[in-house]
């Protein structure tokens, strides 16, 4: 292969090298994750503080100084968990049916990946400022529906735009940056808590309004950039997309190649005119189907919501102060950034499986023996905490396995999602990933903390199990997509040992009428 070039599933090379146009354009969508990452992260730490407790939720800081108290049960209170699940309501709602698709996947393909990330920009801004005025429970919520329309709008493009922007080469690491951007956000969320924590009466204001900078940024950088070569091909200005195609590989790359599979690409999208919904239907593009429901419900699975929403509420159910338990988050959203920055460095060269595979296992290991701890020292000898040394043991063992997902299923989920699909089904499958992503992200929000109160140390176990059964999954059912082309992909399942029988179909179809 060329220096500096791309190659291409059927020998040939595509022109171009990683240039400072790429770079700019992929850690602006990128950066979409910012203000998404900080949503997540700031939410589970103002549900503990006590101004915002005292302002909204009273009756729970009454129940957190009864002397009767379970320790797995301080916060099951549902109207606060309905301040954090409701963003992702929103979320959903972002993403449903317009018509029989999705709003976000329609949007999408009308006005491209570029507009919709403006839109969600917008959309953070008015929530942010919403929830840094509230003063009832109701405007909470309605401030977080609003972050929640955003993030479904730039959770569906911003994948979808750096996967078709990004070298082949390099798409995995790429695509990874805008999970880099979610642990980015949340960590600036913690390190934002640890600092308002200890205002009185209106610290959580401040938490819940700096989430206006990133959506400003996101605002600026998406009116600066360009909107991908494939997007531009599928609204009808293949001139626009050659001149964007060749800005983003360089002015002396030549581009020639990866523009004809671009337009072949979008061309063969084109010539059925039957909805991608019901494509999706069809057996031909049952793998998809069948990836882009598993791997949203799977990842929803592997325990990832005690890490990015609840972790302060867990420390703080351990026995670490208000204070501690947002440190100890913080130092766990730590730990998931160095996991994802890892995993861009290693994903194009190892693969996919290889991931999915040590991660998956770690993550059964450390989920087992947080269990154990909770198990035989918490809420012991009429004690609501456990011993110091065991507190810590949670913590350490919280960021080996945050460690291993985020080197895994948190990190590959983009990567996959937004990888598989032919053009033809990209974005509405991308929209439904989403969907059923965030559906489950507002059910795990609203139930985990009557999870906990009820299964107590079993919850651990409950994840591990279906950690267990995804990375049987995986092993199975997910071919190696390391360093393919996106014009090229279908060929890597049309050789999988069972989704080939799909496209076998198709091919001896093919082959009966062309002899008849």
């Amino acid at each position: 292969m060329a220096r500096g070039g791309l190659e291409a599933a059927d020998g040939h090379s595509y022109g171009g090298s990683l240039t400072a146009a790429v770079m700019a354009i992929c850690l602006m969508a990128a950066s979409c994750g910012l203000v998404f990452g900080y949503h997540v992260g700031v939410a589970g730490g103002v549900t503990q503080m006590e101004s915002f407790l005292n302002k909204f939720f009273p009756e729970v800081v009454s129940g957190m100084k009864s002397a009767k108290r379970d320790a797995y049960c301080m916060y099951d209170n549902q109207l606060l968990t309905a301040f954090t699940s409701s963003m992702y309501i929103g979320s959903s709602l972002s993403s449903l049916v317009a018509s029989r698709v999705t709003m976000a996947s329609r949007v999408t393909r009308r006005v491209g990946r570029q507009s919709v990330m403006l839109i969600g920009g917008v959309l953070f801004l008015f929530g942010s400022i919403i929830n840094a005025g509230a003063v009832t429970v109701s405007m909470l919520i309605m401030g977080q529906m609003l972050l929640g329309f955003g993030v479904g709008f730039t959770t569906q493009a911003a994948p979808l735009y750096l996967a078709e922007t990004s070298p082949p080469r390099w798409r995995g690491a790429f695509t990874i940056a805008y999970h880099i951007f979610v642990c980015i956000g949340s960590v600036i969320a913690n390190m934002v808590n640890y600092l308002t924590n200890s205002m009185p009466y209106w610290g959580w204001r401040i938490s819940l309004g700096v989430a206006a900078i990133p959506a400003i940024i996101i605002i600026v950088g998406a009116l600066l950039v360009t909107d991908s070569p494939s997007s531009l091909v599928l609204r009808g200005e293949p001139d626009k997309a050659r001149v964007s195609l060749q800005h983003i590989r360089g002015s002396d790359a030549n581009i020639e190649a990866e523009f004809k599979d671009i337009v072949c690409a979008v061309e063969e999208a084109c010539q059925n005119e039957q909805g991608a919904f019901k494509r999706l239907c069809n057996k031909r593009y049952r793998p998809y189907a069948v990836m882009m429901v598993a791997i949203p419900v799977f990842f929803q699975l592997t325990g990832m919501i005690v890490v990015f929403v609840f972790a302060p509420v867990l420390f703080r159910t351990v026995g670490f102060s208000s204070q501690k338990a947002i440190l100890g988050s913080a130092i766990v959203n730590l730990v998931t950034l160095c996991a994802v920055i890892t995993s861009t460095f290693v994903v194009d060269r190892y693969g996919r499986r290889s991931l999915f595979l040590i991660g998956g296992i770690s993550m059964i290991i450390f989920q087992v023996a947080v269990s154990w701890i909770l198990a035989e020292h918490l809420g012991k000898h009429n004690a609501v905490t456990m011993a110091r040394s065991y507190a810590m043991g949670v913590l350490v063992l919280m960021c080996l396995y945050t460690f291993s997902l985020g080197l895994s299923w948190d990190s590959l989920k983009w990567v996959i999602l937004s990888e598989i699909h032919p053009v033809e089904t990209r974005s509405v499958g991308q929209a439904i990933s989403m969907t059923i992503a965030f559906v489950l992200y507002f059910i795990q929000a609203q139930v985990f903390t009557t999870l906990l109160c009820n299964l107590k140390f079993g919850i651990f176990l409950f994840f591990a199990g279906w950690v267990l059964a995804m990375t049987a999954f995986i092993v199975v059912l997910l071919p190696e997509t390391k360093g393919v082309p996106l014009e090229a992909m279908r060929a890597v399942w049309a050789r999988h040992w069972y989704w080939k029988r799909f496209f076998l179909q198709d091919i001896n179809k093919h082959d009966l009428s062309s002899t008849g």
